[in-house]
């Protein structure tokens, strides 16, 4: 098939720009302490009550601007409020665009996804729900069309998830879903990495490009709700860790319903273990962050990377897809190597639904192809190499590598062990584990882990650092300029600091 198309070099990984003026997200301790708010007079102090998600605890109001110091003082006043932080905008970016002409399908090829289907003896299944949370999907792409399932709108508060493009949105969504799970059955067409699957879109970015907090939180709580085995999330925003903590908890959320949640690393070509990125920097034990590699296995420019934070490279450079209007195009970015990681663990999860997410995780990053992209595995995705591994029921460590502060833990085990196992750090000096396989980090350094079951079989994982993450701490552990108490959470530096002389005790004043 030959066509002149637009690569247009697009990542909805976003960025944030607190420009929703006035709205705010209060986070309540207890569904006792939300319905009492829900059902009082907010006036008195300047709040108006937009709406109320009863899942997350969260309520959003709306105060004006000459209010907000004195409406954000009364509710940090209040000992049921948890948290205020902004409804920051979300929007999309875009580099220009280039002319290409339409290539065949070489991330497929260089994955060897024909390969891993062949392995398995199937193309995924359609028992399996992936929720591509975008700009909607064109549920009537006859490349789609079998692979989808109903979803909701976000951005219109309806069920209708359809993808509308506009001058910052050419289908992003719909691309997305196309490499997760196009079904390679239309002449001329293209295959997603799982061609058996069933995608259900949820849409809370608009033709636009642009969406907000509390609507991207909505739409993975309703996942949740639904019982998908997988969010795929091309976006994201660059704020502090403690504005980002109710995205953090959904994700937290969709982790305990054993949901798995991957996620794109940005577009920025920065350090994610340098930078604040979200969900990317969530570190929750079912997310996968993805880097971008291209077709010759290098890194974009373009894409982010770290060893702390970033899990595994994929393909998202030049890809084609579907779009809107039974059309298809190439599109770069993160953005696109998501999907292809999340159409991946969905075919996996086809092959045995009990996996977690730290499981496919750490077999990705065992089995992956080794190429100089800076991540935890410095590894692109091999689907051939991991379904082989996994119904061979091979052993791999789980998780198979880390990153932790000096004096932190993180509990290691061996998948498919057979009987007893033994561990053995390569530096203790660096790092010690049990014979549980509780690993402690003692000084800053590199280390890994051999385990041995009583088979005799034995295993290493990858590296296990020690130190590194120091720059980049935890959600609420006190980040740059928060003087030990955490970063301001409500987008303008100057309110925050009026927030200080009035309540003193507030967690970034301490």
């Amino acid at each position: 098939m030959k066509a002149i198309t637009m690569g247009w070099i697009l990542s909805l990984l976003l960025t944030a720009s607190i420009s929703n003026a006035g709205e705010f997200l209060v986070k309540y301790k207890n569904t006792a302490a939300l319905n009492k708010m829900a059902s009082m007079q907010t006036q008195a102090v300047g709040l108006q009550m937009k709406s109320i998600n009863k899942t997350a605890h969260l309520v959003k109001v709306f105060i004006e601007k000459k209010n907000e110091a004195r409406a954000i003082a009364s509710l940090y006043a209040d000992k049921n409020v948890e948290y205020v932080v902004t409804n920051f905008k979300i929007r999309s970016y875009t580099n220009p665009a280039t002319i290409t002409a339409l290539k065949e399908q070489y991330s497929l090829a260089k994955v060897n996804a024909e390969a891993a289907w062949k392995r398995a003896g199937n193309k995924g299944s359609r028992k399996v729900i992936l929720a591509v949370i975008d700009t909607g999907v064109d549920y009537n792409h006859p490349n789609l069309a079998p692979n989808t399932v109903p979803g909701f709108d976000f951005k219109d508060n309806d069920a209708d998830p359809m993808d509308a493009t506009g001058s910052a949105n050419p289908g992003h969504g719909t691309h997305c879903a196309g490499i997760v799970g196009a079904t390679g059955l239309i002449d001329g067409g293209v295959q997603g990495m799982s061609p058996e699957v069933s995608i259900m879109p949820l849409r809370f970015l608009g033709a636009d490009g642009s969406g907000d907090l509390e609507s991207a939180i909505k739409a993975i709580d309703y996942a949740i709700e639904k019982k998908v085995s997988v969010i795929s999330a091309s976006w994201g925003a660059s704020v502090p860790p403690d504005t980002a903590k109710p995205l953090i908890e959904a994700v937290e959320r969709a982790d305990k319903a054993g949901i798995i949640f991957v996620t794109a690393a940005a577009n920025d070509g920065k350090n994610n273990d340098k930078v604040n990125v979200y969900p990317a920097n969530s570190g929750t034990p079912n997310m996968l962050t993805i880097a971008a590699s291209n077709s010759t296995d290098a890194k974009p420019s373009w894409s982010n990377y770290g060893k702390g934070k970033v899990s595994i490279a994929a393909p998202g450079d030049e890809i084609i897809s579907t779009l809107p209007g039974n059309k298809y195009e190439n599109l770069s970015g993160t953005s696109m190597a998501t999907p292809m990681v999340a159409g991946l663990v969905a075919f996996l999860k086809a092959q045995d639904a009990t996996l977690t997410g730290a499981e496919i995780r750490s077999l990705m990053q065992v089995t992956g192809a080794k190429v100089q992209i800076e991540t935890a595995c410095n590894c692109r995705i091999d689907a051939f190499a991991a379904v082989d591994t996994l119904l061979s029921k091979k052993a791999w460590i789980v998780p198979a590598a880390a990153s932790i502060a000096e004096k932190a833990t993180v509990q290691l085990a061996m998948k498919n062990a057979s009987g007893a196992v033994s561990f053995v750090s390569s530096n203790p000096a660096v790092a010690t584990i049990d014979a549980a396989g509780l690993v402690t980090g003692l000084t800053q350094g590199t280390v890994t882990v051999k385990a041995t079951d009583a088979a005799g079989t034995a295993v290493q994982s990858l590296d296990i650092n020690v130190g590194a993450v120091a720059s980049n701490p935890p959600p609420g552990g006190g980040g740059p300029g928060g003087g030990g108490g955490g970063e301001c959470p409500l987008g303008d530096p100057a309110l925050c600091q009026i927030m200080c002389q009035i309540m003193p005790t507030a967690p970034w004043c301490k």
